[in-house]
């Protein structure tokens, strides 16, 4: 009976508030570009759900989603979205701790009725690694084993995992004993148990493509590809055959921010497979996220330290399903229609009745991939986007190139090191122009980074008394006023501890030279513990061509470095062009602000629109920059200084010899 109210209550107000939309013909709207087909066998109320490949062929917000009936009318739905499990972490009512000759037993007592299936244990030391077993009470005397050998750790090297999960339970006590036979007790200061929801819905398993993969220097970056925008995901694994590792690994997603397209982490977790004496194999290749992804697009950063990058042969990934739920009036064949970037998002009445769709049972409907409409009529990408801007008076631009597009219609650019050493420090002054007029750009600095190879030259300053016994490596850049982040270098010599200092000369407004400081660390090398690269993060990007790093040798003799290697962060433009459109990217401005363009608004669209490479030509010099003038006035700076200097002195010369009284003659 209820169920029949509902179905009637539905039909209702679909009557009064929708009317059928009847084809006039057999076809399909002509602004739908994929079709998908699936059989109801009974009228009703139905509720399926929608694969992934319906995901990725309709916009982010299913906003174009479009269903149709049998007899082309217009079939009103609802989606509905599985809500995410919800989760926090709260302190135990008690925390005891007791030493015993080989463990260490942790008491906590639950504060009320709660499903916990997680506890963090907190300490103070910072390299350790323990085999932890969690048992579970309801009257703290009789236990039932959770969870044994789960491994608790922290390196060194970043990677840690301080919590140890168990299945989902409702206990009043818990007990962990963390293995101390092999190395010292740690010191807990406290825990907190991880509270969840009882009944977490199960979600759905699909592997997703690894759309690029970047190495840098101790770190490993990874583009999935999720098909899909808005996806509901619960966690991530990774599949990879290296026997025994520890990771700590990000996870970002892109995310437009005061108009520039920033990577925003929004997970970290452990990952590792350790073998634990007495334990056997212990691993965790699983990172928690209960989050929606607005984008079609995920990033995972791998934190390698000095260890080999991490292979990661596969990743899947557990989302959560997204439903459409609508009134058949009849059983039949049903098309849903994609892929339209104009349309509006359709409003439905149906959801003023506060149907309680969850209790609705799911019917298992085989849909048919997405094919092409016949009948569909190609639009631009991002209709409605005005892809020229207010005209620009570039006559105070110093360089410009030309932008070689092919055919398509959103781009995304690369600058290189011509674009990087010139522009502003923050890229506010680069432009797109079509003739006079600016395109407008989303600018995306990436986690990516690029190699260059510098020329490297070695003296040894022994014969200067001030820097005795020292070795000094000038090291010669491509170009002066490139953004570097880091620099590494590698050493043939087995023994040896140094401290390594980085630094430019710079020269003042009177023209004498000073060091200015980049980056110092102090390198340990032994023949047991070699960290063979030097990695040096530098404070900020210098400023000329030229570095120097420079050591001390004392009364040892002097170490080799060889493999000098500097980098430099990937950035991109992203914007919508025409084919055959002449474009041209203007920099070189240290008086102008940063742009604001509307595109922003859909950077969303733009980062899921299929983008082509552009490339950039040779550079034009189009005039003498403040830069160059900047150092000429330096120079000369000098001279005036020391020629007004002079001049002052003679003068006090002159004056003072005519103040002194004249010599008398002798008599």
């Amino acid at each position: 009976m209820k169920r029949y109210l509902i179905l009637c209550s539905v039909w209702l107000v679909e009557c009064a508030f929708v009317t059928p939309v009847k084809s006039e013909a057999a076809s399909l709207p002509p602004d739908w570009k994929q079709q998908q087909s699936f059989q109801v066998a009974s009228g009703g109320l139905v509720k399926i759900a929608l694969p992934a490949d319906t995901l990725s062929s309709a916009r982010p917000a299913l906003e174009d989603l479009r269903l149709y009936d049998s007899t082309e009318n217009e079939v009103p739905y609802l989606i509905e979205r599985s809500a995410l499990s919800s989760g926090s972490m709260q302190a135990p009512r008690s925390f005891q701790v007791s030493l015993n000759p080989r463990t260490t037993v942790i008491t906590l007592e639950v504060d009320g009725d709660r499903s916990v299936n997680k506890i963090a244990l907190e300490t103070p030391a910072q390299n350790f690694i323990k085999a932890v077993t969690v048992e579970g009470s309801t009257d703290g005397r009789s236990w039932r084993p959770l969870a044994r050998g789960q491994p608790i750790f922290r390196q060194p090297a970043g990677a840690a995992q301080n919590e140890v999960a168990f299945p989902i339970g409702s206990w009043h006590w818990f007990k962990l004993t963390v293995d101390d036979q092999r190395s010292a007790p740690l010191p807990f200061t406290g825990a907190m148990l991880g509270v969840v929801k009882a009944g977490r819905l199960s979600g759905e398993w699909s592997q997703v493509a690894i759309s690029g993969q970047d190495e840098s220097p101790g770190e490993t970056r990874l583009a999935l590809n999720l098909g899909a925008a808005n996806l509901n995901l619960a966690s991530i694994h990774l599949e990879t055959a290296e026997p025994l590792f520890m990771r700590q690994v990000s996870i970002a997603v892109p995310r437009i921010s005061e108009g520039i397209l920033r990577e925003e982490t929004i997970g970290q977790s452990a990952v590792y497979r350790v073998e634990l004496e007495g334990q056997g194999l212990s691993e965790n290749l699983s990172m928690p996220l209960n989050v929606q992804i607005p984008s079609r697009e995920l990033l995972l950063l791998i934190k390698n330290g000095n260890s080999p990058p991490l292979h990661v042969s596969a990743v899947r990934v557990e989302r959560h399903p997204i439903y459409l739920i609508f009134l058949a009036r009849q059983p039949g064949a049903y098309r849903l229609l994609t892929g339209n970037p104009r349309c509006a998002e359709p409003r439905y009445d149906l959801a003023a009745l506060g149907i309680r769709v969850n209790q609705v049972k799911v019917l298992p409907v085989q849909m048919s991939p997405p094919s092409p409409n016949p009948d569909f009529h190609a639009s631009q990408v991002l209709p409605g986007i005005e892809t020229t801007g207010s005209p620009l008076d570039i006559s105070t631009w110093r360089f410009r190139k030309s932008i070689k597009i092919s055919g398509g219609a959103a781009y995304q650019l690369e600058l290189d090191l011509d674009v990087l050493a010139h522009a502003q420090q923050g890229l506010g002054d680069l432009r797109i122009l079509r003739g006079e007029n600016q395109v407008p750009y989303i600018l995306q600095p990436t986690s990516m980074v690029r190699a260059i190879t510098p020329t490297v030259e070695m003296t040894h300053l022994e014969e200067h008394s001030t820097r005795s016994k020292s070795s000094r490596w000038a090291i010669k850049l491509p170009r002066s006023g490139l953004p570097l982040t880091r620099l590494i270098s590698t050493s043939r010599t087995p023994l040896f501890e140094r401290s390594m200092s980085l630094y430019e000369e710079i020269s003042d407004a009177r023209g004498e030279k000073y060091n200015h400081p980049l980056a110092s660390a102090v390198w340990t090398q032994t023949p047991e513990l070699r960290a063979k690269e030097l990695v040096l993060p530098l404070q900020g990007p210098p400023h000329g061509d030229t570095l120097f790093l420079e050591t001390e040798n004392g009364d040892n003799p002097p170490i080799e470095l060889t493999q000098f290697s500097a980098f430099y962060p990937v950035t991109r433009l992203l914007f919508l062009a025409r084919p055959g459109d002449d474009l041209r990217l203007y920099y070189g401005n240290s008086d102008t602000s940063p742009p604001h363009y509307d595109l922003g608004l859909v950077a969303d669209q733009l980062l899921a629109a299929d983008k082509q490479e552009a490339q950039l030509s040779s550079q034009e010099q189009l005039r003498e920059g403040a830069r160059h003038e900047n150092q000429t006035t330096s120079r000369s700076g000098g001279f005036i200084f020391w020629g007004v200097l002079a001049l002052v002195v003679v003068v006090l010369l002159i004056v003072t010899s005519r103040l002194l009284p004249a010599a008398q003659p002798p008599q």
